[in-house]
């Protein structure tokens, strides 16, 4: 069954700008799927409509999740709140309560489960306790259980975003740049926990990544956008640095790693044309 599933979706902000462009896209249950795209080229926006954060253009499209429609012709429907205990958002910058412990900001994920007058006092049941302490234990920062969250590293602190996705019992998790304000190492950790919610938790991941190295690394499946469009969905490593100059021109150094060949080897014409029929399918 499909995860995601995407139809013709537009989205124009006030100043006329067209941020996404009849958008056509599949996940699959259990992909792990890299959305790459230089500055601009509408990753976040795309991220944000598969949530239900924002509605598209009053235009015939459909985005539906996990066999439910979440919006349809530019109107979020009014089940979006139950659709969205499957969907956890990873954001940048982390999105933690930094005045509060670790755990009680990764008990945040079970809201949605718990009575009113627990949400107020911050009395969790026994068994979320359990599963938040066991989460932030799978994730690396267990010890880490009862310190303010604005005491973590930028790592740690991504780490238990990620034990919060758990404890939500997401389906499909949603990365906004998760790495991009994270040293390397701390980076490389938040990427492979990231393939662990995918491969031993089943669940669906999409990310947006800014380098196609660590695409490649981490997902066997890209999606390019470029000014809002789908240009490039398939295999990951079919995306050469010749084949992003293809795709983006000079944009494409926002892509490469920082030590990548400043000059790219151009491949036969034939590559751009394989990538324009991989978008199309």
């Amino acid at each position: 069954m499909d995860a995601i599933r995407i139809e013709r979706l537009s989205k124009t902000f006030r100043n006329g700008r067209k941020a996404l462009d009849s958008v056509d896209l599949r996940v699959q249950e259990g992909e792990m799927v890299a959305l790459i795209g230089a500055s601009g080229s509408g990753k976040s926006t795309l991220l944000r409509h598969i949530a239900g954060f924002t509605a598209s253009d009053p235009a015939p499209s459909h985005i539906t999740l996990l066999g439910r429609p979440i919006q349809q012709n530019g109107k979020i429907v009014r089940e979006v709140r139950s659709i969205r205990r499957d969907v956890a958002f990873v954001f940048q910058q982390f999105n933690l309560v930094g005045r509060l412990s670790v755990l009680t900001n990764v008990l945040i994920g079970a809201l949605s489960r718990v009575s009113l007058w627990r949400r107020l006092s911050g009395h969790f049941p026994r068994e979320e306790r359990t599963l938040a302490l066991n989460s932030l234990t799978s994730m690396g920062i267990g010890e880490h259980a009862n310190e303010r969250a604005s005491n973590l590293s930028g790592g740690q602190q991504q780490r238990a975003a990620l034990a919060r996705a758990l404890v939500q019992r997401a389906r499909i998790v949603l990365a906004d740049e998760p790495i991009a304000s994270l040293d390397p190492e701390s980076a490389r950790r938040v990427m492979e926990l990231m393939q662990t919610l995918n491969r031993e938790h089943k669940l669906t991941v999409i990310v947006s990544l800014h380098q196609i190295d660590i695409a490649m690394k981490y997902c066997a499946r890209t999606v390019a956008l470029r000014d809002g469009r789908v240009v490039f969905d398939g295999a990951s490593e079919r995306l050469t640095p010749a084949v992003l100059h293809e795709l983006y021109g000079t944009s494409a150094s926002e892509l490469l790693a920082p030590d990548a060949p400043k000059t790219l080897i151009r491949e036969p014409a034939s590559a751009f044309a394989s990538v324009a029929s991989a978008a199309s399918t």
